[in-house]
């Protein structure tokens, strides 16, 4: 059996956001986390390549890297192809989530490993076979492992299994499934369980939408106060107050009454899903205070509220974004603020 092994600057060795424009290739030698992948597969299997592409250049030229890979895996011909796990990190996983598609799109079948919030499967779940995951390479040994168990068996020509198990997250298709017991029975064993209190698991479970109601536009913005929030990872020079660069659990306010720019000799940034060294020397650049600044003294901004809120958000849990984003929403309301400018990395 024959396997591709795709990863991101990170996982190849090659380095970290410094290394994140690397471009498309290709190496017949197992390079970083693939070294791990081919002790799991010993005599099963040869690793054909390691495909590796960095996540700011895959992300930012997705059709041009797409068309490049496509030729790669017409050139290389492998049975199976393992990308990442990418964890929680949104670029890494984005880029498996299409090598996923462009390797199907080949006849290949393809397993990849990322959290379930990663953007990589809210944007294209169907279609994309991923093993669950923690957020962090921390799981790298177990997802590793259940990814090659699922990709060994795809690569055989055994046709998959349902999701509960072969270990994937559910891809939202129906596939015909032979089962021991008849539909009927199986609804009247989990309506029983469900009368005498006991656990039990739907084999159609619903997903509730979220639903955000959009807040009324700006009356005036002439005449309102504006907040500026950011979740890239804007902190004080030394980090004094101790802010992680992602997987947050806090949010920071910092007062900006009298400043006028945010000088570099005073902020910086720390964020784990972006190369810092941009904003490290302009830190305007994801907090725009200085701009704002100019915008308030010609007149077109009725003033900036006096305190920004930072924090770092790759790798933070739905759930805790939520809190994070309800916290300082009650401090914007509680200052009156009329808008918000939320700056994105």
């Amino acid at each position: 059996m024959q396997v591709v092994h795709y990863l991101n600057q990170f996982f190849a060795g090659i380095g970290g956001e410094e290394a994140a424009n690397h471009e498309l290739s290709v190496s017949t030698h197992p390079e970083g986390a693939a070294r791990a992948l081919v002790g799991l597969m010993g005599d099963t299997a040869e690793l054909k390549a390691t495909v590796i592409c960095g996540d700011n250049t895959f992300n930012e030229r997705t059709d041009e890297i797409r068309e490049s890979l496509l030729q790669m895996l017409r050139d290389l011909r492998p049975d199976v192809v393992v990308a990442g796990p990418a964890f929680g990190s949104g670029r890494y996983g984005l880029a498996c989530s299409h090598v996923s598609r462009v390797a199907s799109s080949l006849g290949i079948p393809t397993v990849t490993g990322m959290h379930p919030e990663n953007p990589g499967l809210s944007m294209y779940r169907s279609g994309v076979l991923a093993i669950r995951t923690d957020e962090t390479a921390a799981d790298m040994t177990r997802a590793l492992s259940a990814m090659w168990k699922l990709a060994y068996k795809l690569g055989s020509g055994e046709v998959r299994g349902p999701a509960e198990i072969d270990g994937y997250i559910p891809t939202r298709e129906r596939r015909p499934w032979m089962r021991q017991r008849s539909g009927s029975e199986r609804a009247t064993n989990m309506l029983m369980a469900k009368l005498r209190g006991e656990p039990f698991e739907t084999e159609i479970p619903y997903r509730t939408p979220e639903e955000v109601t959009p807040a009324p536009p700006v009356k005036s913005v002439t005449s309102s106060t504006i907040a500026l929030v950011s979740s890239g990872g804007l902190i004080p020079k030394g980090n004094p107050h101790g802010a992680t660069n992602g997987h947050s659990q806090h949010y920071y306010r910092h007062s900006v009454d009298g400043i006028d720019s945010l000088e570099r000799v005073r902020w910086e940034a720390f964020h784990g899903g972006y190369f810092n060294g941009l904003v490290n020397e302009n830190p305007n650049y994801v907090l725009p205070l200085a701009q704002a600044r100019l915008l308030e003294s010609e007149g077109k901004i009725g003033g900036i509220y006096e305190s920004i809120f930072t924090t770092a958000g790759t790798g933070t849990p739905v759930a805790q974004a939520k809190v994070l984003g309800q916290g300082i929403a009650r401090e914007l309301q509680e200052g009156k603020v009329d808008g918000v400018l939320l700056v994105a990395t």
